[in-house]
């Protein structure tokens, strides 16, 4: 599949760079020829495109390398910084044309009529942009490649900032001479409000911007209604080119074994790879209680102290037992012991459970213990 994309998106590039650099050389002959300021705006326009698709090359190359050490989630952030280069360099080059349009309308007394031919590269160049935004668009959508979206909408930008030119040669035609330069600074304008866009988008990717509420709300469905998932919370979401990274905690039976809460926050993960297709990848932390609401447990002994502190409580004369299980649930620790088969004495346990009540009652550590005992073989 990345193999398909990339060869997909170098093609649609290359057809790109191939009607640009017609386009540019077209517009500039006829846009000298035809004393066609607003042509030759349009002009360096399109060459910005060329440079352009020359970033979208190099992006889409490197975007499609496999993971590595250094880049455990691939390469994707490379299209997204492709994409703000874009924007940037799209807004600085309808900077110039805004600055050069506006010298020329201050002028407008001297300067020579347009000429006709601007009107005709003017078409022309619309009906050719039009038709390269619709091809590219239908490849990049399906690719799902913001960098690729950004781009052909650069051809849709060329393709509008044509129709404006075609618009202001008219007038010129007509006899409204400033109309050429006032299309010029139009066209400055709506490339500056294109590339910043494009730019500003790239930007929220680079500092992972969640998904939108409807997104989101679609993953939580997919995670919360996972058997065995009894809560969900700390949802996060963020982009890396044309797919997604979510890592999430959810809540399960605080009383399960290891390897079932394990089991389940697998099955959650492999719903949401299953059911959105964009997702890359999805962390899913396992909790035994909301830890929103605070994680005390944190503050309790670990392991070997409260087994010590739990003979202790109980009898240090008493035999080991098979198995103890602790439960870490909000200030106190939950214990399940497990004792011998061979420990059967009725009078024995009915001493060690008092011992265990009167331990309880003034304990700082242990909420409640527990007694088991096996009966079937091992």
């Amino acid at each position: 599949m990345r193999d398909e994309r990339f060869q997909e998106g170098q093609r649609i590039t290359w057809v790109s760079v191939v009607v640009n650099v017609a386009l540019t050389v077209m517009q500039l002959v006829v846009g000298f020829i035809a004393h066609s300021q607003s042509l030759i705006a349009d002009a360096m326009h399109t060459l910005s495109d060329i440079v352009a698709d020359a970033f979208v090359l190099f992006a889409n190359r490197k975007g499609a390398e496999a993971a590595d050490a250094d880049h455990p989630y691939g390469h994707g952030r490379y299209e997204t910084a492709a994409s703000l280069v874009l924007g940037l360099l799209l807004a600085g080059t309808g900077g110039g044309i805004l600055i050069a349009a506006t010298g020329r309308l201050q002028g407008i007394g001297s300067a020579p009529a347009v000429g006709a031919a601007a009107m005709w590269a003017a078409m022309f160049t619309l009906a050719a942009k039009e038709g390269l935004f619709r091809y590219m668009l239908a490849t990049a959508e399906r690719l799902r490649s913001p960098m690729l979206v950004a781009n052909a909408w650069h051809a849709r930008a060329d393709a509008l900032s044509s129709l404006v030119v075609a618009a202001g040669v008219g007038g010129a035609l007509l006899g409204f001479n400033f109309a050429d330069a006032v299309a010029a600074i139009i066209v400055g304008a709506m490339i500056v409000r294109a590339g910043l866009k494009f730019a500003w988008a790239a930007i929220r990717e680079l500092i992972d911007t969640g998904l939108s509420a409807d997104e989101v709300a679609a993953i939580r469905h997919s995670i919360a209604t996972t058997p065995g998932v009894l809560g969900l919370h700390e949802l996060r979401t963020r982009r890396m080119a044309h797919q997604v990274l979510v890592d999430a905690h959810v809540q399960v039976n605080p009383r399960i074994s290891v390897s079932e809460g394990h089991r389940v926050a697998e099955s959650a993960r492999q719903r949401v790879l299953d059911s959105h297709p964009e997702v890359l990848d999805v962390l899913v932390h396992v909790d035994a209680e909301n830890d929103l609401l605070g994680n005390a447990a944190i503050r309790l002994p670990d392991r070997a102290v409260l087994l010590t502190h739990l003979r202790t409580l109980l009898d240090a004369d008493l035999p080991e037992f098979e198995r103890t299980t602790l439960h870490y649930l909000g200030t106190r620790v939950e214990a399940d012991i497990f004792l011998p088969p061979d420990f059967a004495d009725q009078a024995e346990l009915l001493a060690l459970q008092q011992r265990i009540t009167r331990a309880l009652a003034d304990d700082p550590w242990f909420g409640a213990i527990r007694l088991n005992q096996r009966l079937a073989p091992k």
